[in-house]
């Protein structure tokens, strides 16, 4: 049996779905939603190298790097912002962050 361009793209339709599921049930805990929201990023890299090698176009890979790019520094960012809340308030309970409000 042969993987095809459905086999990959229905891969990356679930975890993309099991990701979005994990956001909008667990809304608390703000690890999880950082986990979740990396989750839909690699769904997304997953269709992307699909698509490139389905149509032999290097395009899609090359994107693929620049998203892990930003995925990395978004993870880096939101880690030490959660190390810094978790610091001054003991609790990285999302319900109960009220102090980012404007």
């Amino acid at each position: 049996m042969t993987l095809t361009l459905g086999h990959y793209l229905s891969l990356g339709a679930m975890l993309f779905a099991l990701s979005a599921i994990g956001i909008f049930l667990n809304r608390k805990n703000l690890i999880v939603l950082l986990m979740a929201i990396e989750l839909m990023l690699l769904a997304v890299n997953t269709n992307f190298v699909a698509f490139s090698h389905y149509l032999g176009d290097m395009h899609g890979q090359v994107f693929v790097f620049f998203v892990l790019t930003v995925a990395a520094a978004e993870s880096a960012i939101g880690l030490a912002i959660l190390v810094l809340l978790f610091r001054n308030k003991a609790n990285i309970d999302a319900e109960e962050l009220n102090t980012l409000k404007g």
